[in-house]
């Protein structure tokens, strides 16, 4: 076996292609997006070293062309979480005994694959799956996955390097890095494809063994993520994907004393069941489950009366409309001073007018469609509701057709009062709520972001005025954890903004730091003492 401290390629940000006309990024990814469009593949579950098939099928079709089936997928059983369980443990010995740098050159390598040979495969069924634009495909599927799995191996290797600091003479202290004991679930969301490659991948590079559950409306890009662990090399059993149902998934695993943890990234209301599952079997387990999760957002941003008016209305566009208002981070909730809101309307209003909306694949479209049926049925209602209120007024927006796919059009609310129904709940979808202030009510009004919502995940500041800056990047600490000043509040980057909220949206963990990884290993201390004592007394002992 080789011996070395071994350093790794250090990590920079992958860069964004543009796709702009007649550039070769967008003719490749174009044919790729023929290429997947041309045929029905059928996929399957890959547990251990085998792909498995099923007779019972579920369809995945494009959000934004429903009758367009794209693949079939087999659905698992409680049998088949067994069956991934099994194997994640006899996979497990192996693994964490393999040593680190070659875990970390599988995840490299991977990450190498994602940048060369399936950067268009893997946008074009983001694209198609989640109803992604190329840019938001790009800085997802490819630039934030390769950067998760490029930084992740560096923050590995930080985590093996921290030591004690004093080993007094005639002793050596050092700390090892242990996976857990058993095996940990990657439940992973629909709306990045970067979570769902990282939540397993992130886990299983410090030596653990995983089973991976994506959302279902995920399933069709989640294949492609596995193709790749597979062509990088990654031994089976270590990533186990399975497509059972959520009911029957928690059923096995989390009833078996193997359970080790849980990576998260969905609802709060399912995170927060879990949790009390867990805690309903904590003696059935041989360790502590670690819990791990991030879940929803009612994010803000407030413009202070010193607000320059065009990068006010951009951040919100941008912020609430990109992905049609379905990442996590999007702006949901707008606070507005009066002064400035005329402007602002003006150019929100302007630029809204020119988003074009329609399927991915027409690359001049802004918008697309939502994820599925049901929640384009609940925005729908939202906007219904707001339709019948005299207290909103709705200046864009408001239609909505799921004739060809589950489109809704970017709607901005006007409210009389910030505690208003979508001020308040999560609505994961492109309807943004704004609410003006009088500009002597800002002390107020950050009182009011601050106590609005169970959630502080993401939120933003804009203005000059840096004393008023201040006062909300202090006021406002516990309402955001990740918190931007001139800018909008999505758009988080590996290695540069590490990404995770508390209250209700988790455990703030941060994505894309050494802090998430650290939750993957349990440490063990070992002192080694090189001339131990041979006689129990101290000198204390001797009499006078």
């Amino acid at each position: 076996m080789l011996k070395g401290f071994f350093n790794v390629p250090v990590p920079v940000n992958e860069p964004i292609l543009g796709y702009a006309p007649g550039s070769k990024e967008r003719e490749l990814l174009k044919a790729a997006l023929a290429e997947s469009r041309s045929k029905v593949i059928d996929i399957p579950m890959y547990i251990g070293n085998k792909e498995v098939f099923t007779e019972e099928k579920g369809k995945i079709t494009p959000p934004h062309d429903h009758q367009h089936l794209l693949a079939t997928y087999s659905k698992g059983s409680k049998s088949h979480v067994q069956q991934a369980i099994d194997a994640a443990l006899a996979a497990k010995a192996d693994w964490e005994n393999l040593a680190w740098e070659h875990r970390a050159a599988v995840f490299l390598k991977a990450a190498d694959l994602i940048a060369g040979p399936y950067r268009y495969k893997l946008n074009a069924a983001t694209m198609l799956g989640q109803s992604k634009n190329a840019f938001q495909a790009e800085i997802d599927s490819a630039c934030e996955l390769i950067d998760f799995l490029r930084f992740n191996v560096s923050y590995m290797t930080e985590i093996y390097k921290q030591q004690p600091p004093v080993s007094p003479r005639g002793s050596w202290n050092r700390v090892e890095q242990r996976p857990l004991e058993g095996f940990v679930f990657a439940l992973t969301p629909f709306n990045f494809t970067a979570i769902a490659g990282n939540l397993p991948s992130c886990v299983a590079m410090m030596g653990n063994v995983v089973v991976w559950k994506p959302a279902n409306t995920q399933i069709y890009a989640a294949n492609v993520i596995m193709e790749v662990f597979r062509e990088a090399g990654l031994p089976d059993g270590v990533i186990n994907l399975i497509y059972a149902s959520g009911p029957d998934a928690g059923d096995v695993i989390f009833a078996h004393p193997d359970f080790a943890g849980i990576h998260f990234t969905g609802s709060t209301g399912v995170f927060q069941d879990i949790w009390k599952t867990i805690g309903n079997n904590i003696h059935k387990y041989k360790t502590y489950p670690r819990i791990v999760g991030e879940t929803g957002g009612k994010d803000f941003i407030l413009i202070h009366g010193s607000a320059n008016e065009e990068v006010s209305s951009t951040a919100i566009l941008r912020g609430a409309f990109e992905y049609q208002g379905q990442k996590c981070s999007a702006a949901s909730r707008v606070y507005v001073a009066k002064s400035t809101w005329p402007k602002i309307k003006e150019l929100l209003l302007r630029d809204l007018a020119t988003l074009k909306m329609g399927p991915t694949e027409d690359f001049s479209n802004f918008i697309n469609a939502v994820i599925d049926e049901k929640s384009f049925n609940n925005l729908a209602k939202y906007i219904d509701a707001a339709k019948k209120d005299k207290g909103v007024e709705i200046i864009a927006g408001g239609n909505y057709d799921k004739s060809k796919g589950y489109f809704i059009e970017p709607t901005v609310l006007v409210v009389d009062d910030p505690k208003y129904t979508t001020m308040c709940e999560e609505l994961f979808g492109p309807v943004l709520t704004v609410f003006v202030y009088e500009d002597k009510d800002f002390d107020k009004t950050l009182d009011i972001i601050d106590t609005t919502s169970i959630y502080a995940l993401t939120g933003a500041v804009i203005g000059q005025d840096r004393y008023a800056l201040e006062k909300a990047t202090h006021r406002l600490r516990n309402a955001a954890g990740n918190f931007y000043i001139n800018d909008k509040c999505t758009g988080a980057v590996v290695g540069q903004q590490p990404f995770g909220g508390a209250r209700g949206s988790g455990t703030n963990d941060k994505a894309g730091s050494m802090i998430n990884l650290l939750r993957w290993v349990s440490p063990r201390t070992i002192k080694e003492t090189f001339d131990p004592p041979k006689d129990y007394s101290y000198p204390f002992l001797a009499e006078d």
